[in-house]
């Protein structure tokens, strides 16, 4: 999706400088998603496809409110559903809003070869260029919280934009807009991570959640969509969501020395061709006389 209003921080397969780059000012923004409010009522899956003109899919259903059991290609936002026992408040069903994190170090860009078919933007969206896609999945692999997801009738990945093109205008992402409860909110790192941590203190101190927190994981660097959780030691209760993401070793050890051995091969291989031809010269095709008719042939 272009947002052509938005400055590019970093491109995906893209040698070089980023074109333009500290032209504008902008600020990092930021979702605040707080699970403690969420009543799980699906208006921002509804607003995401109407926004996006999203084609609708079959419902699974699983024994769960949750309208399917994962993501896709064409299905960029879920509500999970999870009945947890906590020892404390007893029987709980937590509810988490899945979609893609937008993370400050994003391994779908640092996996993706394709020059152009990922970009970050200077205020921490993460975006798919889909004209640039070639539909290898290598951004599949990289992202730890297995969101980006393949179609295989258009042969291009697809994931949610934080409604690049509404943010572009000044206008907040469209699932926020739909929340009735007011457990979604927009606004810049700084001021959504001070309101979390208001939220998260008056859990702890109020509520009697001891271990509620803001879920920002540092192993990619933090992102650009944000949790109160009401048990921040334990995020895998909410739907999987991993307790420490990190870019996986494969991408980085590919793009990092992997990347960089391959190099020196080829510039070894350039560096053997240039001195054999300096040593021997051009090879030479000798002419082979024919003894029988005396003629001569190549």
């Amino acid at each position: 999706m272009s947002s052509a209003g938005l400055e590019i921080r970093a491109i995906s397969g893209h040698a070089g400088s980023v074109p333009g780059a500290g032209l504008k000012r902008e600020f990092e923004v930021c979702k605040l998603i707080d699970t403690t409010t969420c009543i799980g009522c699906k208006a921002c899956e509804v607003a995401c496809l109407e926004w996006n003109g999203l084609t609708f899919s079959e419902t699974t259903f699983n024994n769960s409110y949750q309208t399917m059991p994962d993501t896709s290609w064409n299905y960029w936002n879920l509500i999970k559903f999870n009945e947890h026992e906590d020892p404390d408040h007893g029987l709980m069903l937590l509810m988490r809003k899945d979609q893609c994190m937008h993370c400050e170090e994003p391994g779908c860009l640092a996996a993706c070869p394709a020059d152009g078919a990922i970009v970050q933007y200077v205020n921490g969206i993460v975006d798919f260029q889909q004209e640039h896609c070639i539909g290898c999945g290598y951004c599949i692999t990289g992202c730890p919280f297995n969101i980006p997801k393949f179609s295989p009738k258009a042969k291009k990945v697809f994931k949610c934009t934080l409604c690049s093109d509404r943010v572009t205008q000044g206008l907040e992402p469209a699932c926020i807009k739909a929340c009735p409860t007011g457990c979604l909110h927009f606004g810049t790192k700084p001021e959504m991570k001070e309101l979390a941590e208001t939220r998260a203190t008056q859990l702890r101190e109020v509520s009697g959640f001891e271990n509620a927190g803001v879920y920002d994981p540092q192993g990619v660097g933090g992102t650009h969509v944000i949790y109160v959780l009401h048990d921040a030691a334990n995020p895998e209760a909410y739907g999987g969501l991993p307790s420490d993401p990190r870019v996986p070793w494969s991408v980085k050890l590919w793009k990092g020395p992997i990347k960089w051995l391959g190099n020196l091969a080829m510039l070894g291989g350039l560096v053997g061709v240039a001195a054999h031809f300096m040593r021997y010269g051009r090879k030479r095709v000798e002419e082979k006389a024919n003894v029988q008719d005396g003629t001569a042939h190549e």
